[in-house]
């Protein structure tokens, strides 16, 4: 008996805006001298970003006295706190995830919606209760009596985590039907400090949402194209522990992620790779196709040096991080909508994803897309 993800949706706030906007955002915020500038410039040109999306309008602005959310002032003061930054999460949140899950269940005919037994949501960037699962609820029409189970602050491993425990929940019981929600605002959390950490942080993250339904895969409700959860595998590199951190400050939370990320991920990736394909009893050479949560363009090119493959297997991570930025959980569900959107002539495709996050954590699992 099998579990699958029988459809993904996916949805961003209004605001897209371009990766050279956001730049020049930037570089008045940290209040750059031209050798600084010319410094954030090189890690902005090569990050691997077009555009990104943000429920905060104003890092496209030209000029901070147009700012909306963030003081018109220069000094951005004063600077929003940990209050104010929740109270938009929970204002602008559900809009996006309740968007997303609707993207997702249109694949479905309009009697599905009282058929989903749980509702598992997942975010680290903000919380409130009674919570975004409860608004869900009202706002999809979802029965008052779903099942709710809501994991948070786990970091950009989330959603694999949501999707492990619905794989559990339909093992143990073939009739449900579950609904799985990511929805991340990581630019709510835009920090100020001039530090290296801040730059790199501030060129990666974006807003989005990303829904799923898992159920049974002999009694999949529609007949598409659906990924079979085969296993999951996770480990966490203890010594790595302090390169990469998530914390709640006075001003919103702040991210710490070191350059020594990407090498741990390339070194420790493939051991990790073959504990966990030798539970699903394949081999590397096996692998047809590559999810890797697109943290950053260094961290593919370390976990694709790490795993040695070439970029054309790992190309929808590349495509959502060009399209998207990082949207830290609901990151890794844009890749595989992407991989079931994708027109093939193979009947059954392997896929080995990873998701990385806190601890140093990874995060692995082992998917079969069906055609039909």
């Amino acid at each position: 008996m099998s579990s699958c993800i029988s459809a993904v949706g996916i949805a961003n706030p209004k605001n897209r805006i371009a990766q050279s906007a956001i730049l020049g955002f930037m570089r008045k915020a940290f209040r750059l001298n031209e050798n600084d500038a010319n410094r954030l410039k090189s890690i902005y040109d090569h990050c691997g970003i077009n555009q990104r999306y943000s429920v905060i309008p104003d890092f496209g602005f030209d000029d901070f006295a147009e700012n909306e959310f963030f003081p018109a002032n220069e000094d951005l003061e004063p600077f929003p706190d940990t209050k104010k930054r929740m109270g938009f999460y929970r204002k602008q949140a559900i809009e996006v995830a309740a968007q997303a899950a609707q993207n997702c269940l249109s694949a479905f005919d309009a009697s599905f919606t009282g058929k989903i037994s749980h509702l598992i949501t997942v975010s680290c960037t903000g919380m409130y209760a009674p919570g975004i699962d409860i608004d869900l609820i009202e706002k999809l029409g979802l029965n008052r009596n779903t099942e709710r189970i809501c994991i948070n602050f786990m970091g950009c491993y989330g959603s694999v985590n949501a999707l492990k425990t619905a794989d559990h929940i339909c093992q143990a019981n073939p009739e449900a039907k579950v609904l799985v929600v990511s929805v991340e605002l990581c630019t709510l959390h835009f920090q100020k400090e001039n530090t290296l950490e801040n730059w790199v942080a501030n060129s990666l993250f974006s807003d989005g949402a990303a829904a799923a339904i898992i159920e049974n895969t002999d009694k999949r409700s529609i007949n598409k194209p659906h990924l079979i959860l085969k296993n999951f595998y996770a480990e966490y590199i203890y010594e790595a522990r302090n390169e990469m951190n998530w914390l709640i400050s006075n001003s919103g939370f702040e991210m710490k992620l070191t350059s020594q990320v990407s090498k741990q991920i390339q070194k420790h990736i493939k051991p990790l790779a073959e504990k966990a394909l030798q539970k699903a009893g394949l081999l590397l050479q096996e692998i047809d196709l590559f999810a890797i949560h697109p943290g950053g363009k260094k961290i593919l090119e370390a976990a694709e040096n790490g795993l040695g493959i070439c970029k054309c297997k790992n190309s929808f991570a590349h495509e959502v991080l060009a399209e998207y930025g990082n949207m830290s959980s609901a990151t890794i569900l844009f890749v595989l909508q992407k991989i079931l959107a994708e027109k093939t002539d193979q009947l059954a495709q392997n896929i080995l994803s990873f998701a990385f996050g806190p601890g140093l954590t990874v995060e692995s699992m082992v998917l079969q897309k069906q055609s039909v």
